[in-house]
């Protein structure tokens, strides 16, 4: 593939987010009668006055992870057009500049260095990617700006986290994969898989999960058939004929696909093409929980769809404002509901604007000195954002408890949650299943 320059790509990003959203950059909200006003995210930003909470999102709306992004980006500038409503935060609008980051991580850190050294951000919500997300958060902490991550799993950040890489710049509203991993394999225990292979993309996502499954299956009493051999594909490739063979060689009773949608479907389909699937369970994670990708993979030649009777994990909500959101979600969208990771960016750009009133200060450093908290007891428990920014006011102390769940995020910057089972259907179409919680 040709390397994109930063300008072409910055210039990407500019005409891919503006299809996108309406509303890049907000200053006001329609809703309560004020003006709206916009500005590319790739130009100078001159339509905030320099002193109010200024925040950007960095979520992928082009490449491998597009399916996903697109269904969760709206959740902040909706976020954000909520609090301006009720008189925004520390007395000003709440200014929203957003980066498309392509599910690529030199995008992303371009992308990154943009909002933090040009648009001046004191926070953002992204990225998705755990690739993105670590090409992104050094910077971030580099220059004071409030990083939270509504989709990065990988169990990387808790460890860099630990040893104090981030200085506290760093957060995430979705659980790591050292909680997810385990609870696939207790999922693949349940169902009587013994012997399961492995093929994950080739990051930090891929192999963390790898990593986390593998030692909670073995010690489930599980055996990963190419455990010496770990199958792991370039996060470029286009052709996947090699890894498919060498992740369904030795019969095992499932593989594990750790994939993004573009890529994934591109190996499963190549999978079912050399006659490597029949008889063997594909199970998924949250990479892949996209209702594209059974198209993307195609059909048999009976009309069932390819991949109809897959299963796998991702991150659920059950949060106590969920209810809340999908009302307002579907009152915004036409009926729709909200899409995946919508509850957990809400909640990364709630987060970033409840600091901010908390610490009377719109700088990245007081966002990152009292997001836990607002996320944390002792305060008064809070599910809508303008009623504990109202709080915030008065002097008193919240406990935000999000849509995605109740978001108590520790010292590593991680939060616990749920997990919803799902499986593709016989109609292509994803049904969540169950639901499962991981062992503490």
């Amino acid at each position: 593939m040709t390397k994109i320059s930063v300008a072409l790509a910055l210039g990407l990003t500019t005409l891919a987010t503006g299809f996108l959203m309406a509303s890049c950059t907000t200053t006001g909200t329609s809703e309560s009668g004020t003006n709206n006003s916009t500005t590319s995210p790739t130009a100078n930003n001159t339509a905030s006055s320099g002193t109010g909470l200024k925040i950007g999102s960095l979520l992928p709306t082009t490449g491998d992870l597009a399916s996903i992004g697109q269904q969760m980006a709206p959740a902040v500038p909706l976020l954000v057009e909520t609090v301006n409503a009720c008189d925004g935060v520390n007395g000003q609008p709440v200014t929203l500049v957003a980066v498309d980051d392509q599910t690529d991580p030199k995008v992303g850190a371009a992308g990154m260095t943009k909002l933090a050294t040009v648009d001046k951000v004191a926070g953002v919500v992204g990225s998705f990617a755990s690739s993105v997300s670590t090409a992104a958060v050094s910077i971030a902490a580099q220059n004071q700006v409030m990083l939270i991550s509504p989709g990065s799993t990988s169990p990387k950040f808790t460890e860099l986290a630990q040893k104090g890489d981030f200085k506290g710049f760093w957060a995430r509203t979705v659980p790591p994969d050292s909680y997810q991993g385990p609870a696939l394999a207790e999922l693949a225990i349940k169902k009587g898989y013994k012997r399961v292979s492995t093929v994950v993309i080739n990051n930090d996502y891929g192999v963390g999960f790898e990593k986390a499954f593998v030692q909670a299956f073995e010690k489930l009493g599980g055996t990963v058939v190419n455990k010496n051999n770990p199958v792991r594909y370039d996060p470029k490739a286009t052709t996947f004929e090699t890894e498919a063979t060498a992740a369904f060689a030795g019969k095992p009773d499932a593989v594990l696909g750790v994939f993004y949608v573009e890529t994934g479907s591109l190996l499963l389909k190549s999978a079912y093409q050399q006659g490597l699937t029949n008889g063997v369970q594909v199970m998924l994670t949250d990479g892949m929980k996209s209702d594209e990708f059974p198209a993307q993979v195609g059909k048999a030649p009976d009309g069932k769809y390819i991949v109809s009777g897959v299963i796998g994990t991702v991150p659920g909500s059950d949060g106590k404002a969920l209810e809340a959101f999908t009302k307002l979600w579907q009152s915004k969208k036409g009926g729709s509901s909200p899409g995946e990771f919508a509850p957990q960016a809400w909640d990364a750009s709630a987060l970033l604007v409840l600091a901010a009133q908390a610490a009377k200060e719109n700088t990245g450093t007081a966002v990152a000195s009292k997001i836990k908290e607002v996320s944390n007891a002792p305060g008064v428990e809070v599910t809508d954002v303008c009623e504990g920014l109202k709080l915030l006011r008065e002097g008193k102390d919240i406990n935000y408890q999000g849509a995605s769940g109740n978001v108590d995020v520790d010292a590593n910057g991680d939060v616990i949650g749920v997990y919803d089972v799902w499986a593709v259907q016989d109609d292509g179409k994803l049904k969540v299943i169950d639901k499962v919680t991981p062992k503490q």
